[in-house]
């Protein structure tokens, strides 16, 4: 900035200085502009008003955007597996517990018959961690030992312990004396 650009800025902030005492000034103009009068193309002023409706609007794109992603997850099914040989009937005695794999040899499952001669299977994952869980007969509860999470196991439920959710079911049937895997419940 050469002088006679820097007297003509001195000279702009004097006369809206005595222009402002004057009464004479717009009252609307920003005080810091007296000491900075440079502009700049698309220069705008943003008031209170205008960001809060800016931060309301991305709020609620936000929102939106969670809601539709939510509505998304629940609408893709879950991987429901395909029909798996699992043990021969007369191979689980009634209190007792069978360990395989479903979906996938990667996901450890547990098929119970309980004392009564109902088949129960469900993911052998703790929903609270992740954690292996097995079936005490003895206590009548399904039972995670890193956490001390009990869970019911006639149903699935969580009973006791941080585990909130139930553990995931797998369908079974019995096709001539073996236990069939038929799917993951969703």
């Amino acid at each position: 900035m050469d002088d006679a650009e820097r007297r003509r800025a001195a000279d702009a902030r004097n006369s809206a200085r005595e222009l402002r005492r004057a009464g004479l000034y717009a009252e609307d103009e920003p005080l810091w502009k007296e000491d900075f009068p440079l502009t700049s193309a698309g220069e705008e002023y943003i008031q209170r008003r205008q960001f809060t409706r800016y931060l309301l609007a991305t709020s609620a794109a936000f929102a939106v955007g969670t809601a539709g992603a939510a509505a998304w997850a629940n609408l893709q099914s879950a991987n429901h597996g395909e029909a798996q040989r699992i043990v021969e009937l007369d191979k689980v005695a009634n209190g007792s517990e069978y360990l395989f794999s479903y979906p996938t040899d990667k996901d450890p499952a547990l098929l119970i018959r309980l004392p009564d001669g109902e088949l129960r299977a469900f993911s052998q994952k703790c929903t609270h961690l992740g954690c292996v869980v097995y079936y005490q007969p003895e206590n009548e509860r399904i039972f995670c030992p890193c956490h001390h999470g009990v869970f019911e196991p006639s149903t699935g439920d969580a009973t006791a312990g941080p585990p909130e959710r139930p553990l995931q079911k797998i369908d079974i049937e019995v096709r001539n004396g073996v236990v069939w895997a038929k799917g993951m419940e969703v």
